[in-house]
């Protein structure tokens, strides 16, 4: 490429068109007054101005196409692992926390309660888990990494309703022949300590059991 490209055109009274030099820059041609007075230079700093204007247009319209794409904290949170101190939580005790959006049940079980999970009981629809979700490292009759922490998503395996626990029902412990269950409110099905579900009821598979790891014998993730 030459040292000055010509603008193709024709200006004003079929003038020719206009010497522009590297970049686009307007050549000045030699003797010509329109480019170097007053108007010439008030001309020259309008088209400056024009551009940096359009160009903070541009970037203010395209930021909030950018920080939309930028994930937020929340976001990557929902998703991410959950660590739990358990360090505090008493025998027969029941607690709940988020993760992905799901309330996650632990609960500290007494030996009586072990006990009872690791004698058969023909009430139980799936007692090997056979057909439930559970890591392969809670594939047991406690369903847990350590016996006496219960680990599992405290959501109905029926319509997504929330068990509760019951400690002191006698009905529910002579069916399951444990001192405890959790039962469902909404259409009354009912699961061990383990979160096993008992047959003939409406929900057809065990509590899920998340993905979990001790990190100390006081904390654990989840997830």
């Amino acid at each position: 490429m030459s040292t000055f490209d010509v603008a193709i055109g024709v200006g004003p009274a079929g003038t020719a068109g206009q010497l522009r030099g590297p970049a686009g820059v307007p050549a000045h041609r030699s003797g010509g007054a329109g480019e170097h007075g007053p108007a010439g230079a008030r001309r020259q700093w309008l088209v400056a101005a024009t551009g940096v204007i359009g160009g903070a247009g541009l970037l203010a319209s395209a930021w909030p196409l950018l920080d939309s794409m930028e994930p937020s904290a929340r976001a990557l949170a929902v998703g991410g692992p959950v660590t739990v101190d358990v360090s505090d939580l008493a025998p027969g005790q029941l607690r709940t926390v988020l993760w992905r959006g799901k309330p996650v049940w632990l609960m500290r079980r007494t030996d009586a309660m072990v006990r009872a999970l690791e004698q058969p009981n023909p009430v139980l629809a799936d007692p090997a888990s056979k057909r439930s979700e559970q890591p392969a490292s809670c594939a047991n009759a406690t369903r847990s990494v350590r016996a006496d922490l219960f680990v599992a998503v405290g959501v109905c395996t029926h319509l997504g309703c929330t068990p509760v626990l019951r400690l002191d029902d006698a009905a529910l412990n002579a069916e399951l022949h444990a001192p405890g269950g959790f039962y469902c409110p909404c259409h009354g099905s009912r699961f061990d300590l383990a979160g096993r579900v008992v047959q003939d009821v409406p929900a057809s598979t065990n509590l899920e059991v998340p993905e979990y790891r001790f990190l100390s014998d006081s904390s654990l993730q989840i997830g």
